[in-house]
């Protein structure tokens, strides 16, 4: 039996059980997939002690960094933005990739978003790099990133730079006036957003927001109530996990279907609790 889990830390939220055990049931793999609580400083051995029962891993906060130099290969994906959250064994090699950029170009992709000019992205840490790779992906070559500490968005400009995006960066501060770009990504944790929602501007086009619980975030109420539309986390999760299922056991495509209505069944599960 392959077994697989999801590293990170805290991680007693995450749905990414969910999502792969609907897969593996839907391809008739009798795969075990589980979530350990693992700290950056725990994860190099963890990563040696993998033997040939391990398939892969997916990876989440505070890991997608600092996974990337204890990997035997990773992808240009990952070397362009400087994150991995998913590793795939093989051969005893562990292989890094960065499927969060897949996961939200078909997220955008699925509500009508095909080409992006402006951007701005709210965060500076792995998943506003993502961000950049995915806005990247639709044409977009200049984008504004609003940190909350400008003094840690050095990770992001090196990205930015790999990627041939002209980044600026703005203050949080000044966030307000950012948010009319043609697609604002809120690339920062549950509730990091929330004080920005009452100066949401009419005139934003798409707010993708990273949060899929607990949904709606008070900046997507606001957005929809002004008349931008509104992706979710849900999408772009769901998406990236269909890929690092692909990886992970070669079957192409995944169930996305199967997974969906998992996560969605999950998610209205606890919301009753």
């Amino acid at each position: 039996m392959r077994q697989l889990a999801v590293l990170g830390s805290p991680i007693t939220q995450a749905l990414s059980p969910v999502l792969h055990r609907a897969a593996y049931r839907a391809l008739g793999l009798d795969w075990t997939y589980r979530a350990i609580d693992c700290a950056p400083d725990q994860l190099a051995p963890f990563l040696a002690a993998m033997d040939d029962r391990w398939a892969g891993l997916s990876l989440t906060m505070p890991l997608k960094r600092a996974a990337v130099p204890l990997l035997d290969e990773v992808s240009p994906l990952v070397q362009a933005t400087g994150t991995a959250n998913t590793v795939t064994r093989r051969g005893g090699r562990l292989l890094g990739e960065n499927t969060d950029v897949d996961g939200m170009v078909q997220a955008l992709r699925e509500a009508g978003v095909h080409h992006v000019e402006s951007v701005c992205v709210l965060g500076a840490g792995a998943t506003a790099a993502t961000a950049l790779a995915a806005v990247h992906r639709l044409g977009c070559t200049t984008a504004t990133a609003v940190a909350r500490d400008p003094g840690r968005t050095g990770e992001l400009g090196r990205a930015a730079e790999r990627l041939g995006i002209a980044l600026r960066i703005g203050s949080w501060d000044a966030a307000p006036r950012h948010l009319e770009a043609g697609l604002v990504v809120s690339a920062l944790p549950p509730g990091a957003a929330d004080r920005l929602a009452p100066l949401w501007p009419a005139a934003a086009d798409t707010l993708l927001d990273v949060v899929y619980r607990p949904w709606p975030t008070p900046i997507a109420r606001a957005a929809r109530e002004a008349g931008t539309t509104v992706v979710g986390g849900l999408p772009m999760l769901v998406h990236q996990a269909a890929r690092q299922v692909e990886l992970q056991t070669g079957h192409t495509p995944a169930p996305l279907a199967a997974m969906r209505r998992a996560a969605e069944l999950a998610l209205t599960s606890s919301q009753h609790r």
